[in-house]
């Protein structure tokens, strides 16, 4: 076997694959003896038949695709580690005439991974963000969690107003006949909540308990249903309770009810400590987003499609794992939403797109500052996984990780260490106005 590099030409490899004759009529035999049994000679038992007879009655041609079979993953292998190409699709074969007597080529075409052209990473100018924790932001905290300590009060016969909580039944009409979907009965409905179409909760304010009302609504033109979209509605609703929060005073007395802290002003500090943490973990986040869309920014590379399609699987997968867990399934999604496969594939583009830009540039980055995973690495990062998961059996649960494919862990290990190096060499700026 013979395999020689013929060109690349943008995202695709191709070479070629010559195999002698000999080797040929190695893999016809091989051929042979798999599929004899398949065959019925007049005269021999079944799988006794000899070759030639076989040959005879069904074509000499009837073994080449098998034989070609067998011989072209070694020729590829070979090529792909001769020629270290990283495939991000399944390769595309031609094949001259077969001539048993004479060398088959085999021509060989395969996308590949896009070589990539950094700019200056040097000094790379990130825009300066604050991320100081603030009065508005610790008291949006404590009016959370009053929030989640009110009392419900049922409020009466007064008018409905603003952050009421109603229990409703309601029934919805286009053109005087019910539709789909637009009826409940007990349905909970906090005014201003903007759960319902604009129009709705509004229609309710300074009603009263028991009263039943007519309102008219139009659907969005964005609206997910289809058949909604841009309608003109009428919701007759029968208003059955009508209550409101109230909510717990700010002081000491609410702060030891809902924390650990004697006084209110510790409650507030320890929400100040929380937040801050809470916010120096985003700003870490937030910075390496931003490294890699600069970094991509300023390098030159062109996705194959094929790598784009492939991140694509992996969210659908991912998504549909997510939809599982929570007892829920793919395609009752898709019917809920009145969506099809390609429709939701299309909305995993964009995101596909950024995910594989922003794995080209760090691998590029990694490769021009020799960056590695050292078996030093893999332990600690090992270990630390083991910690998480499997705390009384970590030697254990190591040994079995190390069976497994560590490549994805390899991966993440390099990625934190490039993008450790890409933030000592990140300049601030200050944003304008």
């Amino acid at each position: 076997m013979k395999v020689d590099y013929v060109k690349r030409e943008n995202n695709t490899v191709y070479f070629d694959a010559q195999f002698t004759p000999e080797e040929f009529e190695e893999s016809v035999q091989k051929a042979y003896i798999a599929n004899r049994s398949r065959f019925n000679i007049p005269g021999f038992r079944k799988g006794k038949a000899p070759r030639q007879l076989i040959e005879l009655n069904y074509g000499k041609e009837i073994f080449y695709e098998d034989a070609i079979n067998d011989l072209l993953p070694e020729a590829y292998s070979y090529a792909i580690d001769e020629f270290k190409l990283e495939p991000v699709n399944r390769p595309d074969v031609d094949i001259e005439d077969i001539d048993k007597d004479k060398p088959i080529v085999a021509k060989f075409s395969v996308e590949v991974k896009p070589e990539v052209k950094l700019g200056d990473y040097s000094n790379l100018e990130i825009e300066k963000t604050d991320y100081s924790v603030t009065d508005e932001m610790i008291n949006a905290e404590l009016e959370r969690v009053r929030d989640m300590n009110a009392r419900i009060i049922d409020a009466g016969e007064r008018e409905i107003v603003d952050k009421d909580i109603l229990t409703i039944d309601y029934e919805g009409y286009i053109d005087g006949e019910p539709f789909e979907g637009g009826s409940a009965k007990d349905q909970t409905l906090e005014i201003g909540s903007g759960q319902f179409i604009p129009g709705f909760e509004e229609g309710l304010i300074g009603k009263k308990k028991g009263e039943e009302v007519e309102i008219n609504v139009k659907f969005p033109e964005d609206y997910f249903e289809e058949s909604l979209k841009g309608k003109d509605a009428t919701f007759k609703v029968n208003i059955k309770e009508v209550k409101y929060k109230e909510l717990p005073e700010l002081d000491d007395e609410f702060a030891m009810d809902v924390s650990e802290f004697e006084t209110l002003e510790e409650y507030k500090q320890s929400i100040k400590e929380e937040l801050e943490k809470s916010l120096k973990e985003q700003e870490n986040i937030d910075l390496e987003n931003k490294i890699v869309e600069k970094l991509v920014e300023i390098s030159e590379f062109e996705i194959p499609e094929a790598m784009i399609e492939s991140q694509i699987d992996s969210e659908l997968d991912n998504f549909d794992y997510r939809m599982k867990m929570q007892g829920f399934s793919l395609e009752k999604y898709l019917e809920l939403t009145n969506m099809n496969i390609e429709q939701m594939r299309e909305s995993f583009r964009e995101v596909a797109k950024k995910k594989v830009e922003a794995q080209l540039v760090l691998e590029a980055v990694a490769k021009n500052e020799k960056i590695e995973a050292t078996d030093e690495d893999i332990q600690k990062e090992l270990e630390k996984i083991a910690e998480f998961y499997d705390p009384d059996n970590k030697e254990k649960f190591i040994e079995d990780m190390k069976k497994g494919d560590l490549n994805f862990l390899k991966e993440g290990i390099i990625n934190d260490k490039v993008l450790d190096l890409l933030k000592q060499r990140v300049k601030f700026v200050q944003m304008e106005g």
